[in-house]
């Protein structure tokens, strides 16, 4: 009998699917989906040329007129006959009287250039009958007097300073070619033509749809448990910018007739249809059961070897392709670019994106999972030695992976990962993109935030990566980075930060913050208690719930000082960020943990004072007349820093 439950139905349902299971290389999905979906042009269509820009041309073009349409001087002069300038020196100047017109640009001429005159031309003016070549004003001595006239003392040959008609264009020249991407100076070419519309490729229509009961559109409030829909923008801007016109389908809840009817309008519409979420194989999934019946072929592929991205799932309904991407971000725009991308820029008739990799280094062994072919995000950084691969921390449901990373670079299926100081290629996400001129590491703070924001306004990049102060601090002496952001408190000194140098570093002090217990508003457990005391009370009582920092991390010394040896409930849970702790308390899945004030306010949290801390940052003191790090450390004395910093609760340090 099967379950009452819904969601136990949808759950056994899921364990009986099986098409997720037969996981298939990248080069197998691949190879099925290039087989089954043509990656050829659209038709084409007639668009204005105000709307042909990043288009492709579908036929060649061919000048309907001369361009130029007629004889033009190229410089502003005199229009006359080279016979009559035969001879013509210093000594003894050739005299032309001037006609009576003088052609601006626009104006078509009247008069006859006869033998011995000349008429005054613009740049670009129309030759008049009868001149073959035009000659500089300041070449020539102008005459005043009943009969004007110019004295020339050179002489000018047939056709000087003159743009003859279909110089440029003549009239049937093939201008320009059948699959010629339409920049800006292709616009200008087609306007000098006069054609007011162009036939293009057409722009493949991609229907965009999100799925998933959790998701809520931009803009409206977050209810608990839910997120915000990051996919649907990010892939219908990426199809944008790859020559497509998405066509944005909204969100679709996890219930597969909804879906369904979503699925088979997007169908009737599009030339793609790209859904994100729904293709894993848990109890949300039902993508899988809709596209066994949309037509044939159906499913390709459900499930590559690929980390991120093993839950990609590519089919076709008929004539229509249909993807489905994983539903966390950077699964979605790694498979995304992967396998979407080339279709989409194929079917605009764009040339296939050309990614630019450079070589780098990395610092530590990364481990890899045997097997699947592994993406990994990183950010690039200046070593002694050349370019260093950091790679970035944040998993494949972080939306700001990309964002922070310079590229990426693959760990190959058949190997457990790259060795430390082995080089890697890293295709690079931007062909613009260059290392910063600074790379900080260790500890969060908005502080820094808002330090690396002045640092822009002064023309100097920065890029921030959070590992936790220990953390920078190794990357620091790996050679890894500019600065490490730090607040390490020395238990047996007492002292932050210094007592942990090392020869070669030096220490900039940067700002003081205010440290504590945080917990909800009203907790009795807090009333009229210090932070210590209330802490003691708190870990012999088996109903309250902890939340604590991650290994390496300042806070983390901290939490672990004043648990003195405990591991109370929730002592497990290691979140790398202030943030992350104040919102675990703030909604309820932990009691109290510790952060800095300035969150505890954002959060709208009770605050118990442990003690102010040292923000600083270490840096090599070889270094120290670097441009970029001795913009930096000016910057900390900098009066406009210092009123930023004291809006956020922070105060400078020595000040």
């Amino acid at each position: 009998m099967p379950p009452a439950d819904p969601f136990l139905a949808r759950l056994a349902a899921a364990s009986r699917q099986e098409q997720f299971l037969a996981v298939v290389s990248r080069d197998e999905a691949m190879a099925r989906w290039r087989e089954a979906v043509p990656h050829a042009p659209l038709p084409p269509e007639t668009v204005p040329l105000r709307e042909a820009l990043g288009r492709v041309l579908a036929a060649d073009i061919a000048s309907p007129i001369d361009v130029p349409p007629f004889d033009r001087a190229l410089v502003d002069g005199f229009a006359l006959r080279s016979a009559d300038t035969e001879g013509a020196s210093p000594a003894e100047p050739r005299r032309l009287v001037l006609n009576a017109e003088i052609l601006a640009c626009g104006v078509a001429p009247s008069l006859l250039v006869g033998p011995g005159t000349a008429t005054p031309i613009a740049t670009g003016g129309v030759l008049p009958r009868g001149a073959d070549a035009v000659v500089m004003i300041e070449a020539t001595e102008f005459e005043d007097g009943p009969e004007p006239a110019i004295a020339l003392a050179q002489p000018a040959g047939p056709g000087r300073f003159v743009g003859y008609a279909g110089a440029d264009m003549a009239r049937g020249e093939t201008v320009l070619r059948r699959g010629t991407l339409v920049t800006a100076r292709e616009i200008g070419m087609l306007a000098a033509c006069g054609l007011a519309d162009v036939a293009v490729v057409r722009r493949p229509r991609v229907a965009v749809l999100s799925t998933g009961d959790e998701l809520v559109a931009p803009g409206r409030p977050l209810a608990p448990a839910r997120l915000y829909d990051s996919n649907g923008a990010i892939v219908a801007a990426s199809v944008t910018e790859n020559g497509g016109l998405a066509l944005p389908g909204g969100i679709v809840p996890d219930d597969e007739a909804a879906l369904e009817s979503a699925l088979r309008t997007a169908l009737a519409t599009a030339d793609l249809v790209v859904l994100s979420g729904g293709t894993s194989k848990g109890a949300g999934d039902v993508s899988h059961r809709i596209l066994s019946r949309l037509g044939e072929p159906g499913i390709l592929v459900h499930g590559v070897a690929l980390k991120p991205g093993k839950p990609l799932c590519l089919a076709r309904a008929g004539d229509v392709p249909v993807v489905v991407l994983p539903g966390f971000p950077t699964s979605a725009m790694f498979t995304f670019h992967e396998f979407v991308v080339p279709l989409i820029r194929a079917l605009a008739a764009l040339p296939a994106r050309e990614e630019e990799s450079v070589e780098a280094r990395l610092p530590q062994r990364f481990s890899s999972e045997l097997g699947r072919t592994e993406y990994v995000m990183a950010a690039l950084s200046r070593g002694a030695e050349g370019l260093v691969a950091l790679p970035l921390a944040k998993g494949s449901g972080a939306v700001t992976a990309f964002s922070q990373a310079d590229g990426f670079f693959a760990v190959p299926a058949n190997r457990a990962g790259i060795e430390a100081s082995e080089t890697v290629r890293v295709s690079r996400i931007g062909r613009a993109t260059r290392p910063p001129d600074l790379t900080i590491v260790g500890s969060h703070c908005l502080g820094l935030d808002r330090l690396v924001g002045h640092l822009a306004a002064r023309g100097v990049s920065a890029r921030t990566l959070w590992v936790g102060s220990a953390g920078g601090l190794a990357a620091l002496r790996r050679g890894e980075c500019d600065l490490a952001a730090m607040h390490l408190l020395d238990p047996e000194t007492g002292r932050y930060n210094a007592p942990y140098l090392t020869p070669g570093l030096a220490l900039a002090p940067g700002w003081r913050r205010l440290q504590g217990v945080v917990f909800r508003p009203g907790d009795p457990r807090f009333e009229g208690a210090s932070a210590q005391a209330a802490v003691s009370a708190l870990v012999a009582d088996e109903g309250a719930v902890m939340v604590n920092r991650n290994t390496g991390a300042g806070t983390r010394a901290l939490v672990d000082g004043l648990l003195n040896g405990a591991r109370p409930a929730g002592y497990w849970n290691q979140p790398r960020s202030h943030n992350a702790v104040a919102a675990a308390v703030a909604q309820g899945r932990a009691d109290w943990g510790v952060a800095i004030a300035t969150v505890a306010r954002d959060y709208g949290l009770g605050f118990s004072a442990l003690t102010e801390e040292h923000y600083d940052f270490a840096y090599r003191a070889e270094r120290r007349d670097a441009p970029a790090l001795a913009a930096f450390l000016a910057l900390l004395d900098d009066e406009a820093l210092a009123a930023d910093l004291a809006g956020l609760g922070f105060t400078r340090a020595g000040r």
